[in-house]
């Protein structure tokens, strides 16, 4: 075979790959050149689709062919949430009138910096392995700054540099947790443009974890306690007995192995591949919550937990997650998931669970969790050492 018999090989089978998953684009070679063709929203008028091409400008080769593959997934996730838009993908937006050619030029230049990143971020075989915890990643953790970052740029735009990322950043309040995402994604773009970050960055960018204003008001465990008496329905109640008892975010309740939880299992729930940030075990705490919130039926009726679509090539992590927020303000409960999640991660802090156990079990960075729970870790090291020195003074 040689190598154009091999590459039209790859094609035909990142076509078939793409399929698989109900992907209806498929990839061409026209010339020397790839292109996607598929059904795809009209120019003119978005609402009525019909079947087009869309030119890449890659070179047909092995990384091309891989890189149209993961330009396929993109573009199917934008079309499937009413994001897809022309000027995204095309060398100069589409318009009525011709703009200028420096205007067209300078804006083409940073709107193809940002389609690379985007590539490359679902490129990376770490993402690969769990695309669908990616695409939520890329939709609530990257793609809302960056589209901050190119408004704040304005028609006129050039390449970006440290100036529009710093604009970008103090669009944000200072000390907020939307300015903390705002600077870890903008600096994965500098690193993938080879862009040197502003000294003072991290200064910047620093903000205070769990915000001040909130993290006295955090449930405690009898408050806990009282809220799932408001839950009338058994399987919401499982539900919410879940992420008290192992701080789940709100989508992992409906992607962990729950086998664990019967008569003689060892009660350490497993969070599934395919959440946001990986497979990860988990402890209870408290672990006596199992039982009281009849958590053991769990491991022989996964069942019995709320009817919720899964199917990740029709729904997504988010919209997962958004329905268990909504159940939650539906039944009027006086707090959050994610304050269910925070109590769970204080508790392990009281407790002296280790920070890098912790963090694994939530499965996030021993950064992130000091950041987060700075408050609660500064004060029970405090509060260890102080007890220590009044050990030794009445040794």
């Amino acid at each position: 075979m040689n190598r154009s018999e091999e590459l039209e090989e790859v094609r035909r089978k990142a076509n078939a790959s793409l399929a698989s998953i109900g992907i209806s684009l498929r990839i061409e070679c026209r010339g020397r050149r790839l292109n996607l063709r598929g059904p795809l929203p009209g120019r003119e008028n978005p609402e009525k689709r019909s079947v087009q091409r869309l030119s890449l400008g890659l070179e047909i080769s092995g990384d091309g062919l891989l890189e149209a593959e993961q330009i396929a997934r993109v573009i199917d996730s934008q079309l499937k949430r009413d994001q897809f838009r022309w000027d995204q993908w095309i060398a100069t937006p589409v318009t009525t009138t011709a703009p200028s050619r420096s205007s067209g030029a300078t804006r083409a230049l940073l709107d193809q910096q940002l389609r690379t990143f985007e590539t490359d971020f679902f490129a990376d075989p770490r993402r690969r392995r769990s695309p669908s915890g990616s695409r939520t990643t890329w939709t609530g953790a990257y793609n809302p700054y960056l589209r901050r970052l190119r408004t704040l740029a304005g028609e006129e735009a050039g390449p970006i540099g440290a100036e529009l990322l710093l604009k970008t950043l103090h669009s944000y309040p200072d000390g907020s947790r939307s300015r903390q995402q705002c600077s870890t994604a903008l600096a994965c773009l500098a690193r993938h443009l080879d862009l040197e970050l502003p000294e003072n960055w991290r200064a910047e960018a620093a903000g205070y974890g769990l915000h001040r204003a909130r993290f006295r008001q955090l449930p405690s465990d009898h408050q806990i306690l009282e809220s799932i008496l408001r839950i009338p329905n058994p399987r919401w109640r499982l539900a919410y007995g879940l992420m008290a008892t192992y701080g789940l975010r709100n989508h992992e309740v409906f992607f962990s192995d729950l086998s664990a939880l019967c008569r003689g299992g060892d009660r350490v729930i497993r969070v599934l591949p395919t959440t946001k940030t990986g497979e990860h075990q988990v402890w209870p705490f408290n672990p006596d919550w199992v039982e009281r919130f009849d958590l053991l039926r769990l491991g022989t009726e996964p069942d019995a937990l709320p009817v919720i679509s899964t199917d990740l090539r029709t729904t997504t992590l988010q919209q997962v997650g958004r329905r268990v927020t909504e159940q939650f303000r539906r039944y009027e409960l006086p707090l959050t998931p994610y304050d269910l999640r925070h109590a769970w991660a204080v508790r392990t802090i009281h407790i002296g669970l280790p920070d890098t156990v912790s963090a694994r079990m939530m499965g996030h960075s021993v950064a992130i969790h000091t950041r987060t729970y700075h408050h609660w870790i500064t004060r029970r090291d405090q509060q260890q050492a102080v007890d220590a020195a009044l050990a030794r003074q009445h040794a």
